[in-house]
């Protein structure tokens, strides 16, 4: 069944028509006046359903049918609020009744079938009138647009645009190089050239083309486009290496064959530009993938999916950066004020502001230049600053750039393109936490569930393969899922106007200034960051569906917006109880975060449908019992001083996800053994308070046992577990975990294990055990041969990130980890020797190390670490700790100083490897701070500590930590 989601261009077209197609069925024709009027409306909008996903793939729409298609859009809007609010109220009565029998009792009610069969009778107008005018304009598809060809013909003089010489030599450079390093292999090498649209990857790819091509046989630089002609690309390919013997009748499979023969014994170069899809180049591939004489290929795409299927067997991903700052300054004014690289004393503050904004992006600093040229104005300047991120996008001297953008976006598949828009209601350089942001998506109706996977899995694919096309950037990832992503300012300007022109996300400024649409409103950003309280109301706020507030202290009555799924004032600081006291009433409420009060209203549980509640910025200190009404609930987002009553977490059975559960205490432990009574749980994080300061290790052994029921009676993916900070209370003794006693369920369905600022004793056998297991961080006390054997042994582990305080006896040997991709190690103290052995870890691409080193003896024999057996590197990351004076005098300090040796012995190790393209080093200074020399013989000491409980004397293993 098709999946029956929310788009930007047909509305909520596809749920609606589920939705009537349910009601009808449920009703068993009763009621027929009703039943007959909403099967009227279903069949008519059925019909134009069709005609809408044919328009929303076209650029450029007639005046007629753009009128058309928004109104049928409203309309599938207005009728979805229909039968929604009815259906609710249905659903709200709190009897024994069946739900038929409440919808029938519910409509014999005189005001409610009076207000539901009026509205239906309005509705049925409005769809006979769009029917009508869908007939009358013979609305089935328009003529292509320019962007459906397979070729845009004005797209050389777009990125023409972009061909700027300016801070282009470094990365030709590094390709040339990379070819170099590859010049002993006689096989066709391939390297990915990926970046977001005007980054200017095709002005890169020219200028290696054109350094390159004397030194083969036959050359080609080809463009594929979005939607391609492979045909032609083909001819394309054949012209540029000079063969011409094909007929233009020839179809793809004889033109592959022909080209194929032909360059079985050429040493090609060839450039394929502009790749979209995997498709397009498995098309291209079985040509020029044909032969052993040293051939050489580049491809450039947005999409990095795309990038790693060209450069897969060997190839190379180059991502391409943005400009650096001076970069961009000379090429801002140089297209401003032409070759002189003018830059007025009157401008500089504004330019640089304007170069932030433009975050590196040429094609952005281009534009904005360009309409910057030869003005002197400081006015001017500012009134151009202002509109990035917002309007600039309507400027007219911004066409080009939007033209690029724009096939982005309809590149995207139709649920991908409301994902993308909604990210329009965050503030510029905002950073975009994934988790509220999908579950935005899903109670918005962007996501459904398929088969064998949660609505939010599929949120996290949609999430990723957005990056993937290079519009939105991640945020603090290595190989890890990214937690968070930030929208570059010129593709929030671009995102921006198109949802204000969809009717899509609708800013309150413009309802004030009458900027809006005639449309009712349908999603509400209110962006005000000063202290001035900002009164939200408009008749045409009625039918609003999203409610995103950014103001300080809103003046906002919650009964304007009945319709209300999403509300969001997790940023209204100065929200107090009584703005939410009738917040029971938002019958369709699925998303809620809130921020400053300190209670909830009481009736709160009677938000039958909310999915997701955020109070983590609140002041509320215990949850309400009303929770476990709550019966959809399934994401919770709390402060960890939070506390839950004894036996609630246990009743809330839809919950997928917590964050962040705090334990505080041992009864609050206790509680973690009703998460297994929660069967749907997949994400928890949980707090650990100073658990060292209980009375009785009995209770922190039991504690122990508690966290251990996380990993074998639930079905838990992700698991952190973190502890807050002990120096605060200066404790100077912990209580390691012991894991050992845990036993995870098999198959284990574990994808991610945090266990951070609490150290384990040792690394438990049964981790070998978790076979899905992908991402683990840990702290260990000392690190034994037997937790790396165990470690290694982890089959699908992908990233590693262990601290510990020494290798036992004073050496970590590395060895196994057959798929592990990110190694993070920080050892606290030195003394300890650590070496990666020849054949461990063959696919580590990053590795970041941070150590200790004082004197010869702190390495324990080890200089350089083996870090010449990890060919696979392209980053790595070292910090390295010594005593390097005094704070005034560091820098004289490190030129003499031990660790300043070691550095440039990792330096030179690092410089022979073939794909390291990326290498940090870093020196701190601990002469003048709290870590002294402090070698693996003297710390830490583990011994047992005895404590007392109630009179009783209780033995426990204890880390001791001296002072320095």
């Amino acid at each position: 069944m098709e999946a029956a989601v929310v788009t930007v261009s047909t509305g909520v077209m596809k749920p609606l028509l589920s939705k009537l197609f349910k009601l009808l069925l449920e009703e068993h024709g009763k009621l027929k006046g009703v039943r007959h009027d909403a099967k009227f409306i279903g069949d008519e909008l059925r019909s134009m359903k069709a005609a809408l996903e044919v328009l929303a793939d076209e650029e450029q729409l007639e005046p007629a049918m753009r009128i058309w298609r928004d109104d049928v859009r409203e309309l599938s809007y207005d009728m979805e609020d229909c039968i929604d609010v009815f259906v609710a109220h249905v659903d709200h009565e709190p009897d024994g009744r069946t739900t038929l029998k409440k919808f029938v009792d519910m409509l014999k009610k005189p005001k409610h079938r009076h207000q539901t069969a009026s509205e239906i009778v309005k509705l049925k107008a409005r769809a006979t009138q769009a029917s009508e005018r869908h007939k009358r304009y013979n609305i089935i598809r328009p003529t292509p647009c320019i962007s459906s060809c397979s070729i845009d013909p004005r797209l050389p003089a777009l990125y023409a645009e972009v061909d700027e010489l300016v801070g282009i030599d470094g990365p030709k450079d590094d390709i040339i190089d990379w070819f170099q390093w590859e010049a002993t292999s006689t096989q066709p090498q391939v390297l990915s050239i990926v970046g977001s649209g005007g980054l200017g990857k095709t002005t890169l790819a020219n200028q290696v083309y054109h350094a390159m091509e004397s030194h083969f046989s036959c050359a080609a630089f080809v463009s594929v486009s979005r939607n391609p002609d492979m045909r032609k690309t083909l001819r394309d390919i054949a012209g540029g290496v000079g063969f011409s013997d094909y007929t233009l009748d020839d179809h793809v499979q004889q033109l592959i064959s022909k080209l194929r023969q032909y360059l079985k014994d050429e040493r090609y170069f060839v450039v394929i530009d502009d790749v979209w899809s995997a498709d397009a180049w498995e098309t291209i591939r079985l040509v020029l993938l044909n032969n052993n004489h040293g051939s050489r290929i580049i491809t450039t795409t947005r999409n990095t999916e795309v990038a790693s299927c060209c450069s897969s067997g060997g190839g190379h991903v180059y991502r391409m950066e943005p400009l650096a700052f001076d970069d961009s300054k000379r090429l801002f004014f140089r297209r401003a004020f032409g070759p002189e690289d003018l830059c007025y004393p009157h401008l500089e503050k504004v330019s640089n502001e304007i170069l932030r904004k433009c975050s590196g992006l040429p094609l952005a600093i281009i534009t904005v230049s360009s309409l910057l040229a030869d003005q002197h104005a400081e006015d001017e300047w500012k009134r151009v600053l202002a509109a990035i991120g917002s309007a600039l996008a309507n400027d007219s001297g911004a066409d080009k750039m939007t033209k690029i953008l724009s096939l982005s976006y309809f590149d995207l598949p139709h649920h991908l393109r409301a994902c993308l828009l909604y990210l329009s209601i965050f503030p510029e350089d905002s950073a975009i936490w994934k988790q509220h942001l999908i579950h935005k998506w899903i109670a918005e109706g962007f996501i459904h569930e398929k088969q064998g996977r949660s609505r939010y899995e599929i949120g996290e694919t949609y999430f990723n393969e957005l990056i993937n096309r290079s519009l939105i950037q991640p945020v603090g990832a290595t190989f890890s899922q990214v937690e968070s992503c930030q929208v570059h300012d010129i593709i929030l300007d671009f995102i921006t106007c198109k949802a204000a022109e969809e009717n899509f996300v609708t800013k309150f400024s413009d309802v004030e200034d009458g900027h809006n649409s005639c449309y009712r409103v349908r999603r509400l950003l209110v962006g005000n960051n000063s202290n001035e309280k900002v009164a939200i109301s408009a008749p045409i706020l009625s039918h609003v569906r999203s409610l995103i507030i950014y103001a300080h202290a809103p003046q906002v009555s919650l009964l304007t917006f009945p319709v209300l799924r999403v509300l969001d004032l997790g940023k209204c600081w100065w929200l107090e109880d009584h703005h939410v006291a009738n917040i029971e009433k938002l019958l369709l409420l699925k998303y809620q975060c809130l921020a400053n009060v300190t209670l909830l209203p009481k009736k709160f549980g009677e938000l039958q449908y909310l999915e997701t509640l955020g109070i983590a910025n609140t002041r509320i200190l215990e949850m309400p019992l009303a929770v476990t009404s709550l019966q959809r609930l399934a994401s919770l987002n709390v402060h960890y001083h939070i506390s839950f009553p004894d036996g609630m977490i246990g009743k809330m059975q839809s919950l997928e996800d917590i964050e962040t559960l705090g334990v505080h205490s041992y009864e609050q432990g206790k509680s973690l053994q009703e998460f297994s009574q929660l069967t749907k749980m997949r994400r928890l994080k949980v707090q650990l308070g100073m658990f060292e300061l209980w009375e009785g290790t009995g209770q922190i052994e039991d504690l122990h046992g508690y966290l251990g029921t996380l990993v074998s009676s639930c079905n838990l993916r992700h698991l952190n577990i973190s502890k807050l900070s002990s120096d605060v209370l200066a404790v100077k003794t912990y209580f390691p975990l012991s894991l050992e006693s845990w036993c995870p369920t098999t198959p284990c369905s574990l994808q991610e294990l945090h266990i951070t600022y609490c150290y384990i004793d040792k690394v438990p056998n049964w981790m070998s055990l978790l076979r899905n297991l992908r991402e683990l961080e840990i702290y260990v006390v000392s690190v034994r041969p037997e937790d790396v054997r165990i470690l290694g042994s982890i089959p699908t582990l992908l990233i590693l990130k262990l601290k510990t305080f020494n290798g036992t006896d004073g050496r970590i040997l590395i060895h196994g980890f057959s798929n592990l991709k990110y190694f993070h190690l920080e050892l606290l103290y030195c003394g300890t020797s650590l070496e990666f052995e020849e054949g461990s870890m063959p696919r580590l691409e990053h590795l970041e190390l941070e150590f200790r080193v004082h004197q010869m003896d702190c390495l324990n024999g080890s200089l350089n670490f083996g870090i010449q057996h990890l060919s696979a590197l392209r980053k790595v990351e070292v910090c390295i700790f010594g005593n390097f004076g005094n704070k005034d005098n560091a820098m004289a300090g490190l030129e003499c100083c031990f660790g300043k040796s070691i550095g440039i012995l990792i330096e030179a190790d690092i410089e022979m490897l073939p794909n390291c393209s990326s290498f940090l080093l870093q020196y701190g200074n601990v002469a003048y701070g709290n870590v002294a020399c402090e070698h693996y013989t003297k710390m830490p000491l583990l011994k047992y500590h005895q404590r007392s409980s109630h009179g009783q004397g209780h033995w426990k293993l204890a880390i001791h930590v001296p002072e320095p």
